[in-house]
C-alpha cells in the first residue's frame, strides 16, 4: 500500500472516529440521545441483586408529617426520638438527611441538640452553606446546631444538561477552605472505608426483582414498633419520601413511570452508599472509550466502503453494523459493566463509510482522467470512452498476455529526412504518423510508442481483445495501403519518402506500466514483441512491404496470405513460418496460384522448384519473394528453409 493511499485511510479513519465524539458532546441534542440511550440499559439492564442487607431507610413519609402540628420543619423531638431508638436498636451507623437550618420550638430543639451530641452511634447529618441556597442566618444557626465532625454536604451532583443524577457528590472545600466531604463519603468515612474525594460514577444497585426495591424502607414513625433485629448493625438512612420534595430524576425514569424514576434523595444516598459498602466498580464511560469505539466504528465503516458490492447493499450493510453496535450494546452492560456509546459510534460508522465513498469516487474519477490522459493518444475514441465506461476491462499492472503486434518503419527515411528542413520533416512526419494511428485505431489497436518514423502497436492491450490477430493482420493490410498512397502523394509533390514496411507477429508477452520512479510508461515487452520488429526488417530482404508470422496466420484463416519460407532469425535455432498478407484482388491473381504452386514444389523437395521459380521471376521480375526463392534455389538453397546471417 503506498503511503498516500494509507495516509488518506488514517485520515478517514480519525476524521471519522473522533468528529461524532466531539459532535455528540458539543451537540446538547445528541448529547441527549447519548445519555438517554444509556440511561435505559442503567434502568433496563442492571443485573438483578438480592435486598442490600446492610442498608435500612427509615423514610419520613405523608403519614409521618401528618403526625405532627406542622410539616416542616420536621419535628424535632420526634427526629431526637428517632435517633435514640436507633442507637437503642442496635444501628451500626446513622444518616440524618434533614436539614437543620432554622429554630422551632425551643425545648424540642434543645432535645435534638442534646440528642445529637450524646450519641455513640456514628452519626452524619446533611449540611449546607451559602452555595447550597441557604441565608446567612440559615447558615449561623446549622452551624451552630450540627456538630463539625458530623456534618456533610447533602448535594446531588446533577447532569447540566437534563438534570439527571448520575454521579456521587464527594465533597467541596467550605468557605474557610476546609474540606467537607458529602453525606455519604462522610459516612463511609466514619465506618471504615476510603471515600471518594472526585466525582465518581454511580453503580446503581439493581433490583431482586421487578415488585421488590433494592433497600429495605420502613415508615419513620414505624420504627418505635418494629423488632430491633431489623435495625441491628444495620446503617440507618432516615430522610424523606414525599412526593412533592427531594426528589431527583435518575436515569430509572426511562424506563419506569412517575415516582419509580424520580427518587427521594435518600434513596439515592442509599445507592451510593451501597457502591463504597460493596465496592462495586463504576460502569466504564468516559472520553477514552467513546474514542475508542469511535475509531472501531470507523474503521468497520470504512472497511465496509472498500468492499466492491452495489450502493443500496452497502448502505444495508452499514445500517446492519449499526444494528449489531446497538445490540451489542445491553450484554457489554450487563455481563462486562462497559456502557458503550451508541450514538456517536452510529455516526462513525456512517461517516466512515460516507467518506469512503466520496474518497473510492474520487479515485474512480482519478482513474477516469489518468485513462483519458495516458491513453487517449494511444487508443482509438471508442475504447477510450469504453474503459472510462467501465474501468474495470483496464489492468496497467504488468501481467503476461496473449497479443498481436505491428510493427512498421519507413524504409531510407533517415537519410530523406536530411535533406529536408525542421518545418517540412515537421509536417511530412506529423501527416503520415496521424494517417497511421488513424488506422490502428480504427481497427481497435493500441499505439505503444513511435521510434522516430516507425510505429509499434499493440492489439490485445489493454483489453482483452479475442480476435486480436485478425485486427492486426487487416491493420497491417490497411496501413500498408495508407503509406503507399502517402507516398504516391509525397513524391508527386516533390517530397522524397521511402516504402513503409510492416512486419506482424503474434504470442505472449508482458504487458503493463514499466520505468523507474521518475518516469515510466505503458508497453510490452518479451521475445515475441523481438520476432514482430525483426519481421518488419525480413521485408528488405524478402522484396515485400508486409510480412506475417506463421503464428498470426494460424489465428486468423480467413485472411489471404502467400507463403514467403520457413525462416530461422538470427540468434534462433527454430524457423518460424512467414507469410504475406494479401487483398482480395492479390489473393485472386493467376500469378499468386503459380506462386503458391512453385513454393510447394520447393517446400517438397521437388527438382522442379528451380525451374518453377526461374520461369515465374521471369515473368515477374518485382516480385521479391519469388526473385529471393529462384536465387536461393539457384545457390543449392534448402528447400523453403532460409537462414538468416543478420538482422
Amino acid at each position: 500500500m503506498d503511503s498516500r493511499r494509507l495516509l488518506i485511510i488514517l485520515s478517514i479513519l480519525l476524521v471519522a472516529g473522533l468528529l461524532p465524539v466531539a459532535l455528540v458532546r458539543a451537540a446538547p441534542f445528541l448529547q441527549g440521545i447519548e445519555n438517554w440511550v444509556a440511561d435505559h440499559r442503567v434502568a433496563t439492564r442492571t443485573p438483578a441483586a438480592p435486598q442490600q442487607p446492610d442498608i435500612v431507610i427509615a423514610a419520613i413519609t405523608e403519614e409521618t408529617l401528618a403526625r405532627f402540628a406542622y410539616r416542616s420543619p420536621v419535628d424535632r423531638a420526634f427526629l431526637s426520638d428517632l435517633l435514640r431508638g436507633l442507637e437503642a436498636k442496635g444501628a451500626r451507623a446513622i444518616l440524618l438527611d434533614v436539614l437543620l437550618d432554622q429554630p422551632t420550638e425551643p425545648v424540642k430543639d434543645q432535645a435534638l441538640y442534646d440528642t445529637i451530641r450524646a450519641l455513640k452511634v456514628p452519626l452524619v447529618i446533611s449540611h449546607g452553606g451559602a452555595a447550597e441556597g441557604l441565608t446567612e442566618g440559615q447558615v449561623a444557626f446549622i452551624n451552630g446546631f450540627v456538630p463539625v465532625e458530623k456534618r456533610g454536604y447533602a448535594n446531588l451532583v446533577k447532569d447540566s444538561l437534563d438534570g439527571t443524577v448520575r454521579w456521587i457528590f464527594p465533597g467541596q472545600p467550605t468557605p474557610e477552605g476546609e474540606w467537607q466531604p458529602g453525606v455519604v463519603p462522610a459516612l463511609a468515612e466514619l465506618l471504615g472505608y476510603a471515600p471518594p474525594r472526585e466525582t465518581v460514577a454511580l453503580a446503581w444497585r439493581g433490583r431482586p426483582d421487578a415488585a421488590t426495591p433494592p433497600f429495605r424502607q420502613f415508615p419513620a414513625h414505624a420504627v418505635p414498633l418494629l423488632p430491633a433485629t431489623w435495625f441491628k448493625d444495620r446503617i440507618v438512612l432516615v430522610g424523606a419520601d414525599l412526593s412533592d420534595r427531594d426528589r431527583h430524576v435518575t436515569p430509572f425514569r426511562t424506563a419506569y413511570a412517575g415516582n419509580d424514576g424520580v427518587l427521594p434523595g435518600i434513596t439515592i444516598h442509599a445507592h451510593a452508599l451501597s457502591q463504597i459498602l460493596e465496592g462495586r466498580q463504576p460502569p466504564e464511560r468516559g472520553l477514552g472509550l467513546a474514542i475508542a469505539v469511535g475509531l472501531l466504528a470507523s474503521g468497520l465503516g470504512l472497511a465496509l466502503g472498500m468492499v466492491e458490492i452495489a450502493l443500496w447493499l452497502r448502505a444495508l450493510l452499514g445500517l446492519g453494523l449499526i444494528g449489531g453496535l446497538w445490540l451489542l450494546a445491553g450484554p457489554a452492560f450487563t455481563h462486562a459493566n462497559i456502557l458503550l456509546p451508541q450514538i456517536g459510534p452510529s455516526l462513525s460508522v456512517l461517516l466512515g463509510l460516507w467518506l469512503t465513498d466520496i474518497w473510492r469516487g474520487r479515485r474512480e474519477r482519478d482513474q477516469r482522467r489518468f485513462v483519458q490522459a495516458a491513453f487517449a493518444k494511444y487508443l482509438s475514441p471508442a475504447l477510450l470512452d469504453e474503459l472510462i465506461k467501465d474501468p474495470s476491462k483496464l489492468s496497467i499492472d504488468p501481467k503476461r498476455r496473449e497479443m498481436s503486434y505491428v510493427f512498421t518503419d519507413v524504409a531510407g527515411f533517415t537519410t530523406i529526412s536530411e535533406g529536408m528542413d525542421a518545418a517540412t520533416l515537421a509536417d511530412v512526419m506529423n501527416r503520415y504518423l496521424d494517417g497511421m494511428v488513424r488506422v490502428v485505431f480504427a481497427h481497435g489497436g493500441t499505439v505503444d510508442k513511435f521510434i522516430g518514423d516507425a510505429v509499434f502497436a499493440l492489439f490485445g492491450a489493454p483489453r482483452d481483445m479475442p480476435d486480436h490477430a485478425e485486427r492486426a493482420a487487416a491493420c497491417a493490410l490497411e496501413l500498408d495501403r495508407f503509406a503507399q498512397g502517402f507516398l504516391a502523394a509525397e513524391t508527386a509533390a516533390g517530397r522524397p519518402f521511402g516504402v513503409t514496411r510492416i512486419g506482424v507477429h503474434s504470442g505472449p508477452a508482458s504487458v503493463g506500466n514499466f520505468g523507474s520512479d521518475a518516469r515510466f510508461e505503458y508497453t510490452a515487452l518479451g521475445d515475441a514483441v523481438n520476432i514482430a520488429a525483426r519481421l518488419e526488417g525480413l521485408n528488405k530482404y524478402f522484396g515485400t512491404r508486409v510480412a506475417m508470422s506463421g503464428a498470426t496466420a494460424a489465428l486468423c484463416p480467413g485472411i489471404p496470405r502467400r507463403p514467403i519460407g520457413r525462416v530461422v532469425l538470427k540468434g534462433k535455432s527454430e524457423p518460424i513460418a512467414v507469410f504475406q498478407p494479401l487483398d482480395a484482388a492479390e489473393d485472386a491473381s493467376p500469378f499468386i496460384g503459380e506462386y503458391r504452386a512453385a513454393y510447394a514444389s520447393m517446400a517438397a523437395g521437388d527438382d522442379g522448384a528451380a525451374t518453377a521459380f526461374q520461369h515465374l521471376a521471369s515473368a515477374h521480375p518485382q516480385d521479391g519473394p519469388t526473385v529471393m526463392h529462384r536465387d536461393r534455389l539457384a545457390a543449392d538453397g534448402q528447400r523453403d528453409l532460409v537462414v538468416m546471417s543478420d538482422k
